[in-house]
Order: C-alpha cells, then sequence, then structure tokens
C-alpha cells in the first residue's frame, strides 16, 4: 500500500496542487523549506528547467546577485554528478571554498538538508531537495529514515512532475510489454522480490530480474518502483 503522501502527490492535478503537496511532505519530514526541479536537456548547451519551491521571497532577491556562487554550489554539483542522496550542512560548503555562500542563505534558514537526483533517459532529470534551520538528528536510525522517505517520494513526485510540466512529446508513451514483463511489474507492485516473483511464476530469479530490466528499459525508468509507477499512469497494470 502506498502512504498517503505518495497517493496524495500522485493524484495531483494541477501545478497549484504539486506545489502544495511537496510543501505538506517537507514540512511532515520536518523541514520548512523544498524545492523540486524538472530538467530536459534539448542540446549540450541548452536545457529547459521547470522549479518548483517555497524559497523565501527576500532570499530569492538577496541571491540574486549570487550566481557564481550558484554555479559552484556543491549539493547542485553532486546532484548532477550522481544519484545518490547528499545530506549538506556548513562544512560541505567550507570544504569547497564557499563559507561565505552558506552563511548567506543561512541567513534565510538554509542551514542544512538533503538533496538528490534521478537521471533518466533521453537528458530527462529531477531534482529534490528538503531544507530546514536546525541541525538534522544525530541518530544514525532517523536520518536513515528521513533519506529512505525522501528517495521514495521523489520517484513519486517525479512522475507527478513529468504529467504536469512536461510537454506531451517528452513524456514516455505507451510501450509495448510482454505478458512476463506485466507480470513482473504486477507482482513487484505488490511488494515481492524478484526471488518470490520466480517462484509465484515458476521461473529463476535471474529469469524475473530480466523481465523487470527490460520493462525499466522500454518504461524509461531508473529503477523497478519506478517502472512500476509508470505502468500504473500509463495504465499497463492497475
Amino acid at each position: 500500500m502506498l502512504s498517503p503522501s505518495f497517493q496524495a502527490i500522485m493524484a495531483v492535478k494541477s501545478q497549484v496542487e504539486f506545489k502544495d503537496e511537496i510543501i505538506r511532505f517537507a514540512n511532515d519530514l520536518g523541514f520548512q523549506y523544498v524545492s523540486a526541479m524538472t530538467v530536459i536537456d534539448h542540446s549540450l548547451t541548452r536545457s529547459e528547467f521547470f522549479n518548483v519551491d517555497n524559497m523565501p521571497l527576500a532570499w530569492q532577491e538577496a541571491s540574486a546577485g549570487l550566481s557564481e556562487s550558484f554555479r559552484r554550489d556543491p549539493v547542485m554539483q553532486h546532484c548532477k554528478r550522481g544519484t545518490v542522496p547528499i545530506i549538506w550542512d556548513q562544512s560541505t560548503y567550507v570544504d569547497q571554498g564557499l563559507g561565505d555562500h552558506w552563511e548567506e542563505q543561512a541567513a534565510y534558514g538554509y542551514r542544512t538538508g538533503i538533496a538528490l537526483a534521478l537521471h533518466m533517459p533521453e537528458g530527462r532529470h529531477f531534482v529534490m531537495g528538503v531544507d530546514r534551520d536546525r541541525r538534522l538528528p544525530k541518530s544514525p536510525g532517523n536520518l536513515t529514515r528521513m533519506v529512505a522517505s525522501l528517495q521514495l517520494f521523489a520517484v513519486h513526485a517525479q512522475e507527478a512532475a513529468s504529467r504536469l510540466f512536461l510537454p506531451v512529446e517528452a513524456q514516455v508513451q505507451k510501450p509495448s510489454l510482454t505478458r512476463r514483463e506485466l507480470e513482473c511489474l504486477s507482482w513487484t507492485m505488490e511488494g515481492k522480490t524478484a526471488w518470490e516473483t520466480g517462484a509465484i511464476l515458476s521461473i529463476s530469479e535471474r529469469t524475473a530480474v530480466l523481465h523487470l530490466q527490460n520493462a525499466m528499459q522500454k518504461l524509461g525508468a531508473v529503477s523497478k518502483h519506478q517502472a512500476v509507477l509508470k505502468a500504473m499512469r500509463l495504465g499497463l497494470i492497475r
């Protein structure tokens, strides 16, 4: 079963509702601020950005003249290069010689946070981050749960953002999946592992994994969970 926040973001029908839901999620997770950016690379030199956030107006105005340090921002540079979440604080900026930039944003409540990126086929990207003015929990267990919640929510938010912000031609069209690929996705949707799916379908775990990988490729997904969401949105599985 999807959590209420995941169900809510998948059900949004407008950009306003999308913004409301990502703010609600961030607040429930214990963060004041949130940003969700969808990026389409049209070429090596031209990209299109669709950004939603609740950045304070005062920080928007103050940061307008900091374009150079933003290009060097270590959090954004990390997200551009990979998909592993980054947990950042003052030391993240000081280590890159950008302590002054951290001081600037900290004055407006951006003292620490978590960010991650999803990099999909055909030059599509989704970057999401949550930020706040107090330290993150010291307990590794609590911090791990925060990161995991953000990772799962980002997958659902990316699906909703693609539907709401991207032009129709940039959205994934309905592909042709085999019966086995659909069956493997359906059992994944039910929470089954590849081993369990293989046992149910009387195939090996390796074969179940191959079917899931083929489905991911056809759907342009970066994980089996995202493949399930895309298949659900396209009406391929229910």
